[in-house]
């Protein structure tokens, strides 16, 4: 039986992320891909808003679809968000996890729980609290309806002004009791409770999925990739892949296979998408 490297795809460098990948080939209709969007999907940017997937990643996506059990996103956005600016809607059968989880769109719904109110007091403080801070012009915040992030990247200084802010707002995600979510060059305050490891068990568990795949390329997909490790401890194969970059080295030290950012991962599942076509079911 031809190997995956044989039909130009990478090898993940650990014995589970090799059994996990010929387990996905063996069998797709049995398997969840889950993937992160900001850094993964889509290339990051200056202004999240104007937020775009990597070209002809969605098309990709939509043509996985076609051969696996499941396609999802799961992503600390807004789900609606995320689906308005990826395009994700073109994706049959997707199903998009937002706010960690916290939220779900499939089938151009999305279902949600009230925010706690913990969110409303961060809503009111933020804003003094990062004049006072010192931190330097450029810092901004998004109010993402869940939860609120603190941006640094178009910032003069973004290191110095991370930890101008590490501390008030600690102290400020204290009391409205959320949690502190760090990431590249933005910090978060979101809901406790809900991550993205508990996010992608639940789908697995949902979908009944016996195979595992999920791509994220920063600190907040870490709990996913344990998910993954705590699935496989169950008898689910699963593959951890990292869209990286310079800014977050932890996430490709934790991944099974390192593919160059969002261009890298379009390639991944395409080459993905091809050898299960060439395989055909259950080869």
């Amino acid at each position: 039986m031809p190997s995956p490297q044989a039909h130009g795809l990478p090898e993940p460098t650990t014995r589970a992320g090799r059994a996990a990948l010929e387990a996905l080939l063996t069998d797709p209709a049995k398997a969840l891909t889950a993937f992160d969007f900001d850094g993964t999907l889509a290339p990051i940017v200056a202004d999240p808003l104007t937020s775009a997937p990597h070209p002809g990643i969605v098309a990709a996506l939509a043509e996985l679809s076609t051969l696996v059990g499941t396609v999802s996103v799961i992503t600390g956005r807004a789900a609606a968000t995320a689906v308005r600016l990826g395009g994700l809607d073109r994706v049959p059968g997707i199903i998009v996890l937002g706010h960690y989880g916290a939220e779900r769109w499939a089938e151009g719904r999305v279902i949600a729980a009230d925010p706690p109110p913990g969110v409303a007091l961060v809503r009111a403080e933020l804003p003094a609290l990062v004049d006072a801070s010192g931190a330097p012009e450029g810092t901004w915040i998004e109010d993402k309806g869940r939860s609120l992030a603190v941006h640094t990247r178009r910032a003069d200084d973004p290191d110095r002004a991370l930890e101008l802010l590490a501390a008030p707002l600690a102290e400020l995600a204290q009391r409205a009791d959320l949690q502190l979510e760090p990431g590249r060059m933005v910090i978060e305050l979101r809901p406790q409770g809900v991550d993205k490891g508990a996010a992608l068990t639940s789908l697995v568990e949902e979908r009944a999925a016996q195979r595992v795949l999920y791509a994220g390329d920063d600190l907040g997909d870490l709990p996913a990739f344990a998910a993954v490790a705590a699935l496989r401890g169950r008898g689910v194969p699963g593959l951890t892949v990292c869209s990286s970059s310079d800014e977050v080295t932890e996430v490709a030290d934790a991944a099974d296979l390192v593919v160059p950012g969002p261009a890298g991962l379009a390639e991944l599942i395409g080459r993905l998408t091809e050898r299960i076509r060439v395989r055909g079911p259950g080869a």
